[in-house]
């Protein structure tokens, strides 16, 4: 098997802001894995709040890169237990991953939602995400981008004020996610004001380790409250089992696709509502995820829609949500 890596910076069509960074271009690294003439493609973003870089990721890849090679590739589950004797960061295992699954696919000859067991016949739409800014530029990126179903992005001084606004241009869905921005009291405070203006859920309102804060608002919000960033990692899904109704799952912060169907099967178990969520990824990472819209109730995979230009092929998402998969197997991936 040979590694192919590339970093890529990636132009995002507006800046993009939530309640603790602003940014103009996302970072991200591809990984190529070749056998057998097909080639299966990864993604992971770099990540300040994770401290992940693009040459960090690179470098541990590199320092392994022989152990890597040589594996004698026969499952994804059987290459991701080698890789995690190796020592790697969640955001390389899922680059390495996510194509070994698509590579996978590809030497199957079959997308990877077919040799799951799934079909495409049902699955949730993704939302579009309008980033934090001033109240008109919101507007004005909402009405720049129709759309059924929005997360808005809060954590603001004027986070009410704010849906209020949007509110008057849109019948759509809102989804709020604060980025950890608030506490227990306000959130409690907002979720009657939000669930009356149209708000579906809230998503890790109040800070990752604020269990006792989070015990308080699972308890008296009328919103659903949806985990993120206290849901990481598999281990983190029976922790967050009390304190939310759901959880949104990262490829990028778990580990990959592979580790990812184990957390789905277990938030299953638990009676917790299913999200995968993204990272600004390009139509690589978002490929993935669409492999894994069968099992879920909830998506946010509009990364790909939100950049200038893109370096892929892949899904495409049409103007009403719904997704075309490409013939190719695996992801359906083929760089551009």
């Amino acid at each position: 098997m040979q590694i192919i890596l590339k970093k890529y910076i990636l132009p995002l069509a507006h800046t993009f802001s939530i309640s603790r960074e602003s940014r103009d271009e996302q970072d991200t690294l591809i990984v190529g894995l070749t056998l057998n003439g097909k080639t299966g493609y990864g993604e992971a973003t770099s990540n300040p709040y994770y401290k992940i870089t693009i040459e960090g990721m690179m470098a541990e890849i590199q320092a392994v890169r022989d152990q890597i090679e040589d594996f004698d590739f026969d499952t994804p589950e059987n290459f991701y237990a080698h890789l995690e004797t190796l020592n790697l960061h969640k955001f390389t295992l899922c680059a390495l991953d996510l194509a070994a699954n698509d590579l996978y696919g590809k030497l199957k000859g079959k997308p990877l939602y077919e040799i799951w067991g799934t079909t495409t016949d049902q699955y949730p739409i993704t939302n579009y995400t309008i980033g934090i800014d001033t109240i008109e530029k919101m507007v004005a990126k909402l009405k720049e981008k129709p759309w059924p179903l929005y997360k808005i992005k809060l954590g603001t001084n004027e986070d009410v004020e704010i849906i209020r606004e949007l509110r008057k241009h849109t019948a759509s869905v809102f989804r709020i996610d604060a980025n950890t921005a608030w506490t227990a009291d306000e959130t409690i405070k907002n979720a009657p004001l939000l669930k009356e203006l149209g708000v579906e859920f809230l998503e890790q309102p109040l800070k990752a380790d604020d269990w006792e804060g989070m015990a308080l608002v699972r308890e008296q919000s009328v919103l659903p409250i949806i985990a993120d960033e206290s849901c990481i990692i598999e281990s983190d899904v029976e922790a967050c089992g009390p304190y939310f109704h759901g959880i949104n799952i990262k490829l990028t912060k778990c580990g990959g696709l592979t580790p990812a169907r184990r957390m789905i099967k277990k938030g299953r178990e638990l009676g917790l509502q299913l999200m995968v969520g993204c990272m600004t990824e390009s139509t690589v990472g978002i490929s993935a995820i669409a492999q894994l819209l069968p099992q879920l109730d909830y998506v946010d995979m509009d990364g790909a829609m939100l950049l200038k230009r893109d370096l892929a092929k892949g899904v495409r998402i049409l103007n009403n949500g719904k997704v075309i998969f490409p013939e190719l197997p695996g992801s359906g991936i083929e760089l551009l």
